[in-house]
This record gives C-alpha cells, sequence and structure tokens, in this order.
C-alpha cells in the first residue's frame, strides 16, 4: 500500500510543479489552487509512505516520478526540447527509481 501511494504522490508532485510554472508567481487563480492542493496531497501521501519505507528511498522515489513525469509533460507540450540525450537521461532516472524498488 506505502509502493502505490508513494507512486500516487510522485505523479501529484509533477501537477503541483506544473501547476506552480503556470501559476506565473502564484498570480493565477487556478493553477495556483491547483498547485496548493496537489501539494497538500503529495506531502501527505510522503508522509504516509515514510511510515513504511525508508526516508532516502521514499524520497528519492517521489522526486524521481515528480521529475520524470515534469519533464516528460513539457517534452510532450512542446514547452522543453526533446533529444535523444534527453530521452536516455530521463530513462537513467527511471531505472535509477526501479532499482530502489526492487532492491528494498
Amino acid at each position: 500500500m506505502s509502493w502505490i501511494v508513494l507512486v500516487l504522490s510522485g505523479v501529484l508532485e509533477a501537477v503541483w510543479a506544473t501547476a506552480l510554472g503556470r501559476s506565473e508567481g502564484l498570480s493565477r487563480l487556478w493553477p495556483a489552487v491547483t498547485f496548493a492542493a496537489a501539494l497538500g496531497l503529495s506531502m501527505a501521501g510522503l508522509a504516509f509512505a515514510m511510515r513504511d519505507l525508508p526516508v532516502g528511498t521514499a524520497y528519492a522515489v517521489w522526486v524521481g516520478i515528480g521529475a520524470v513525469l515534469t519533464v516528460g509533460f513539457a517534452m510532450v507540450t512542446g514547452q522543453e526540447p526533446a533529444s535523444a540525450v534527453r530521452l536516455v537521461l530521463v530513462g537513467m532516472i527511471v531505472t535509477g527509481v526501479v532499482g530502489l524498488k526492487l532492491t528494498h
């Protein structure tokens, strides 16, 4: 259960990071509201997962999922360039997150 909550919290991390960027310094209402809600839920999920998982593993997986999804969304929407090198580097993050799960 902790791993499922952690993965969902990582997804919410990508949501709040994207919403924060779209809020233009928290000056746009709905992106700012989305940011605050996703941030709260993401942190609560991380805290829940840390009851059963080591802090370092949980945090690394949470950040890794959020980073991969955030950069992936930015590439798909054209906000950031996609290249073979960038995709390989993102793949390395995914490999690290999977490795942490497998070694837990």
